[in-house]
């Protein structure tokens, strides 16, 4: 090496103040995971309220899909279906929709027909359909009710 390169290297070194630390300090760091805990303990309920609103969403509208779907088979058919999965076997539905709070197709709650809607049926079929979570929503009603 040369001697303008070492003696630029020692010229960089001189300039830089001998006495300050490569590092952070334990107080800083300290200080900044506080900041990140604090910013964490304010985030996670948020996160968790809209969480529980896109389930709510989800609900909602799948409740509405397979209501919607029980009025225009008892309009074509001329009455109700007997259960949820006919909806599926006469081409409604690709398949039942998951309950979100529950996490299964299979939880739905089925309301009957109080009556029959003509003299001819036999039986009665379902008029309604509900979630079966015995959640309460964040507006405090329970998802059964819906």
């Amino acid at each position: 090496m040369d001697t303008a390169s070492i003696s630029l290297k020692e010229s960089r070194h001189s300039t830089q103040r001998p006495y300050l630390p490569d590092g952070f300090s334990l107080l800083e760091m300290m200080l900044v995971v506080t900041l990140i805990l604090i910013v964490v303990s304010i985030a996670t309920p948020v996160y968790r309220t809209c969480e529980v609103r896109t389930r709510e969403a989800v609900l909602r509208d799948h409740l509405y899909t397979m209501r919607f779907l029980i009025d225009e088979f008892t309009r074509y058919y001329g009455r109700a279906p007997s259960r949820l999965k006919e909806l599926v076997e006469k081409g409604y539905l690709g398949r039942l929709p998951t309950d979100p709070f529950t996490g299964s197709n299979e939880t739905w709650q089925e309301t009957e027909e109080d009556a029959p809607l003509s003299p001819s049926q036999t039986s009665l079929g379902i008029e309604d359909v509900h979630s079966g979570s015995n959640q309460l929503s964040l507006e405090g009603t329970p998802y059964s009710s819906w």
